[in-house]
């Protein structure tokens, strides 16, 4: 027999399931910049570094370079006193011992499993396999973050990096050439590897979204259906502390994103300046960067999932309501004064609140 009614809805890529939380670095989880740290190390000047960096734009203007780009200046400038005998010996090695020293704002990192465990516990959100994830999005060294420690407490890191032993000419005719070459005992960092800038991290967060990350066969530049993509930016929440950070802003508000912007406790400059982000609607809400749970800023995040994990578990449930048929229905004996076949009064739909608790909380 011929089946009639509606077509089969095809198989989604992914449940969509994951709320991710996404994290700047720098005076967003931690105080400092991360760089602190590896100026004390090598005893320089970091005043003076920085003022260095804002002044390289203009010195290679004057060298007749075009454009610079200026998140990626401190960089080059690092390699720089490396080769100069500044920062002796620095490599990636290094870096990750001196991210043990990064200082972090209360409450962190022990806000990543709290929020964790907060969804993972909930019968409902567990039902639907429903889970958080976490992630930084930085302008800052990975390996400093990595070694820090919130390096083993988040789901993936994006964030420069070096390379030490760039392959010399001809090395992929001569392999021995390369090897000894990488085996140097006395490694230093000596080139770039990777760099995100201010506008760049926006590509992250689209491997985010499309699931590039878990599924590096998927392309970021690829077009998949909203539908189809891993974690959908209504299920982000994107966590920083200023103007940099506007880009990611953006995408996340024009796609129904969860925005926040963070400040110091009791710096009234960095309030000011959050505080003009949600007054121009560049942010959802603002507060300390305090994690501490029950803090202002706490409660805003974890309200935040809660609300995320409804609409989820709602939509689920619409989804099930709508591709589960119902069950067969046995037809009611003839009686007197009603129809032969007249079927019984159908079961409560196990989706509505007369089905009364299913043993899920």
């Amino acid at each position: 027999m011929k089946r009639t009614g509606k077509p089969k809805p095809a198989t989604p890529v992914f449940p969509q399931t994951v709320i991710a939380i996404i994290w700047d670095f720098d005076k967003t989880l931690s105080p400092h910049y991360m760089q602190t740290p590896l100026f004390r190390y090598f005893d320089v000047d970091e005043q003076q570094f920085w003022a260095e960096v804002d002044a390289l734009q203009e010195a290679y203007r004057r060298e007749g370079v075009h454009r610079v780009s200026r998140d990626i200046l401190y960089l080059n400038h690092l390699i720089t006193y490396a080769e100069h005998g500044l920062m002796p010996g620095l490599n990636r090695k290094l870096l990750r011992k001196l991210g043990a020293k990064i200082e972090f704002f209360p409450g962190i990192p022990e806000i990543f499993h709290r929020t964790r465990s907060m969804v993972l516990r909930h019968p409902e959100y567990r039902r639907f396999d429903i889970r958080v994830e976490h992630y930084i999005i930085s302008t800052g060294l990975r390996d400093m973050i990595v070694g820090s420690r919130v390096g083993d407490q988040v789901d993936g890191i994006w964030a420069c990096e070096f390379v030490e032993s760039p392959p010399p000419p001809g090395f992929l005719h001569r392999r021995a050439l390369f090897d000894e070459h990488r085996l140097n005992p006395h490694p230093q960092v000596r080139q770039l590897a990777y760099v995100i800038d201010n506008t760049s991290k926006t590509r992250a967060l689209f491997e985010i979204n499309k699931g590039t990350n878990v599924h590096p066969e998927i392309d970021v530049n690829a077009y998949i259906p909203h539908e189809d993509r891993r974690v959908p930016f209504e299920h982000m929440i994107y966590i920083a502390d200023g103007p940099s950070d506007i880009p990611m802003f953006s995408i996340l508000n024009q796609n129904g994103g969860h925005t926040y912007a963070v400040y110091p406790p009791g710096d009234e400059q960095a309030f000011r300046q959050v505080k003009a982000l949600l007054e121009q609607g560049r942010v959802r809400a603002m507060g300390p960067a305090d994690y501490r749970e029950g803090s202002p800023t706490d409660l805003w995040i974890t309200t935040t999932i809660r609300d995320i994990a409804e609409a989820i578990v709602e939509k689920r449930r619409a989804a099930l309501r709508e591709r589960v048929g119902r069950p067969p229905r046995h037809l009611s004996p003839p009686s007197n004064g009603s129809s032969r076949g007249k079927e019984k009064p159908a079961p409560p739909d196990i989706f509505t609140e007369e089905a009364g608790n299913n043993g899920d909380g």
